[in-house]
């Protein structure tokens, strides 16, 4: 029987991921160091395109459900396993509550009222919310369905601005290469951070294996193709962008893709640029709520979780783990917009960012430890090139991030044991 999930549907949830609201600010948040962030970008790329072709060895080696907490658990045991889903379980909640809030700041181009009014604002904010884990609670086809359509529809007025980069190209646009103060490296490791951002979520695909057709060649081919239509949308853009809008202006713009839509087509085109950003919100909202039920259901099967999160009819779909995780955002969102639009923001994307890392270097490690294992660590090269280049990107990422921000990776890990420990307490007792 074909299960839910295809090559394009796949490959629609790891592009509706990655590409989320982030991207529409990168590139005013770039211009402070003029043309070398295009080295950023490719540098990032690289490291990001090596982190995954180890998903892509290890969703043929272990093509079942869980993607980074199923390699962590088959390479490392539960406690790993749970660290693993932890992070990411937590990341997941950070990060939907984010996209959540920046769902609604884009509206409020459309709808100014909801910038006036807080109330108006968490209202649709947690409605887009509920919306959508409703959508997930239905069914995971209909989930995957609504990705598709969502990821087709928001991917359009970036490939028009991505595909205007072979036409309005101006080399001169990025002379000085560096216009800040730091040096070409300082320079070039700065922007390589802030793009790093924009590739967190390529592992999509991995997660809900058991839902997918054919997982040992689907996996691998969509984590792959989602890559390849992101990477090229990201860096045509930023191509674009750069080339069109001042760096004076660009510095200082809200919305850098809208004032280059507008140079090249006219106003009208600010219009759809903020359309595809609301629906780039929407994208990224669903397949992160569609993951949020997928986490802890695989790992309530192992019994690191209570049974409640299990999919109790076998259908794939968590509804308790998708509502208990909705609420959690909820409130959330709730302290966010009663904080302020910045201060919680900014902390739930810091969060969120570290708690994915873990995933990722748990993952390098089980890939190095399978190589090591089976003595394959010198005869497959290109594996294990691959895992160290992974290592060396996530570690270089993880100092950019700052002191500050680790520890809070600490704190989060460490806020997991007790719930971990307190449940197998708990089952030994019964």
């Amino acid at each position: 029987m074909t299960k839910a999930l295809g090559v394009w549907r796949c490959s629609s949830l790891v592009i509706g991921n990655m590409v989320g609201s982030g991207i529409f600010l990168l590139p005013a948040s770039l211009a402070p160091y003029g043309g070398v962030s295009i080295i950023g970008w490719l540098l990032t790329t690289l490291g990001a395109l090596m982190t995954a072709l180890v998903f892509v060895n290890l969703s043929r080696r272990y093509p079942r459900q869980g993607g980074p907490y199923r390699y962590a658990y088959e390479q490392f045991g539960a406690l790993p396993a749970f660290v693993v889903a932890w992070s990411y379980w937590v990341s997941i909640w950070c990060g939907n509550a984010a996209i959540s809030v920046a769902a609604v700041t884009y509206l409020s181009f459309f709808f100014p009222v909801i910038e006036q009014n807080n109330l108006i604002a968490v209202v649709v904010s947690m409605s887009l919310l509920w919306m959508v884990t409703y959508i997930n609670v239905k069914g995971i086809r209909e989930a995957a369905l609504a990705q598709m359509i969502v990821t087709v529809l928001k991917i359009i007025p970036l490939l028009f601005i991505g595909g205007a980069a072979f036409f309005v190209f101006d080399l001169q646009a990025f002379k000085p290469l560096n216009t800040s103060d730091l040096s070409m490296g300082e320079a070039i490791n700065a922007t390589a951070a802030l793009t790093l951002w924009a590739f967190l979520g390529l592992e999509s695909a991995t997660i809900p294996a058991d839902n997918v057709d054919d997982p040992k060649r689907t996996i691998p081919k969509a984590t792959l193709i989602g890559f390849a239509i992101t990477a090229f949308i990201y860096i045509s853009c930023q191509v674009a962008i750069v080339s069109v809008v001042p760096n004076e202006q660009l510095i200082t713009s809200g919305a850098p893709f809208a004032d280059a839509a507008k140079i090249i087509w006219g106003g009208w085109a600010g219009y759809l640029i903020a359309a595809g950003a609301v629906l780039s919100c929407l994208g990224a909202l669903n397949g992160w709520v569609l993951l949020q039920g997928q986490v802890p259901m695989t790992a309530a099967r192992d019994n690191l979780l209570p049974n409640v999160f299990k999919d109790n009819k076998k259908d794939g779909v968590s509804k308790f783990a998708l509502i208990f995780s909705s609420i959690i955002i909820s409130i959330l969102i709730w302290f966010n917009f009663s904080k302020g639009m910045v201060s919680l923001f900014t902390f739930a994307i810091m969060v969120s960012t570290l708690g994915i890392f873990m995933p990722y270097l748990l993952s390098i490690f089980a890939e190095m430890k399978y190589l090591v294992k089976n003595k394959k660590l010198f005869s497959n090269i290109s594996s294990s090139l691959f895992s160290v280049l992974a290592f060396l990107y996530c570690v270089w990422a993880i100092i950019g991030i700052g002191s500050k921000a680790i520890v809070w990776g600490v704190i989060l890990i460490l806020a997991g044991l007790p719930v971990y420990f307190g449940y197998q307490w708990h089952r030994s007792r019964h």
